[in-house]
């Protein structure tokens, strides 16, 4: 799977796109407007963050490229890209259970505190993706 060369993109599936782990400079976008919100992306090879509305949406260390990005009130699937062991932290809601699954396995069930932030790690190899899916339980 490539990057994202343009930092940030909406696909014809409706779903979004971000990060470009290649680059070995930060580089910003800021105000990119997607179904009526706004999104800032920073990413280079040590970080790939997305904000929505100036609040945390995900970010990864090192860097990583996401694609088909969807999100809705119970639900996050995207696909995600890189090199070797990734931390992700996603902005979720507050004091909620969730379940993690990684290419099809449960890796989880994840409780989030007061600032609503879950986080998970993802093995990956360089060339290939992995699917994510991130749910509330109950």
């Amino acid at each position: 799977m490539s990057v994202v060369k343009e930092l940030i993109r909406t696909d014809q599936d409706g779903t979004i796109s971000f990060g470009n782990y290649e680059l070995t400079k930060k580089t910003k976008l800021t105000d990119y407007e997607f179904k009526g919100d706004l999104y800032k992306i920073k990413t280079y090879n040590e970080i790939t963050r997305l904000e929505k509305n100036d609040n945390l949406l995900y970010e990864s260390v090192p860097g990583t490229a996401v694609t088909e990005l969807d999100v809705n009130d119970t639900k996050v699937s995207y696909k995600i890209s890189g090199n070797g062991n990734v931390s992700v932290t996603m902005g979720m809601q507050d004091d909620t259970e969730y379940r993690v699954v990684i290419d099809g396995v449960v890796a989880g069930h994840i409780k989030t505190s007061m600032g609503g932030k879950l986080s998970f790690s993802v093995e990956l190899t360089e060339g290939k993706e992995a699917a994510v899916e991130i749910d509330v339980v109950g």
